[in-house]
């Protein structure tokens, strides 16, 4: 079996991963792709291989580059290639920067998760901002236990204990900028119209 035999055979357990992380049913995804949900599920089960006319709308659909969903590798600038981390918990961690020092930029997506759930907090040096894209992110922050929604933001200093968790409402995406400690982001707000701006 030579090397794109063995990528194309990879794909089918991709493309039930990323499913089941979006919690949506074969139906649901035949109804955005517009392909069957018995070919689908064959090729979920690897039972059939995927074509480019397939790959393209599940990669849509999905949120992600055709090299993700086929697990190519890397080419090119390694900046511009950051490549996603799958955790055991079904959670996957996404890189948006690559640079020493500075302030580190993530997106998040966290599968659904107990609205029950016992935070497993934890500390470092740094701070962080939190800034929910979709989703409902459930944030335990010291002793306060915080929900935030689409277009909300958390700013904090990370040597407080803390925890990040979707609810049952669904899996969260959520970007974090982690920086060291004392280096935060900068927010500059528009003058307010009675004002002159300033270089």
């Amino acid at each position: 079996m030579d090397e794109p035999d063995r990528t194309l055979d990879a794909v089918g357990g991709r493309l039930k991963h990323l499913r089941l992380r979006r919690d949506i049913t074969l139906t649901d995804l035949a109804a955005e792709t517009g392909i069957s949900a018995s070919t689908l599920s064959r090729l979920e089960a690897g039972l059939r291989r995927p074509t480019l006319e397939q790959l393209l709308p599940l990669a849509r659909v999905h949120g992600v580059t055709l090299d993700e969903l086929v697990g190519a590798p890397p080419t090119g600038d390694p900046r511009i290639n950051l490549r996603p981390i799958t955790c055991s918990d079904g959670s996957v961690i996404l890189p948006l920067t690559r640079r020493p020092g500075g302030i580190q930029a993530y997106k998040y997506v966290l599968p659904a998760s107990a609205d029950d759930r016992e935070p497993d907090l934890r500390t470092h040096e740094g701070h962080d901002w939190v800034y929910v894209l979709n989703g409902t992110l459930r944030l335990v922050l010291g002793e306060h236990n915080l929900v935030l929604t689409p277009g909300e933001a958390a700013e904090f200093d990370t040597r407080t204990p803390h925890w990040f968790g979707a609810t049952s409402s669904g899996p969260v995406e959520f970007l974090s900028l982690i920086g060291k400690q004392g280096e935060r982001a900068h927010v500059r707000a528009a003058p307010k119209p009675d004002q002159p701006r300033t270089r």
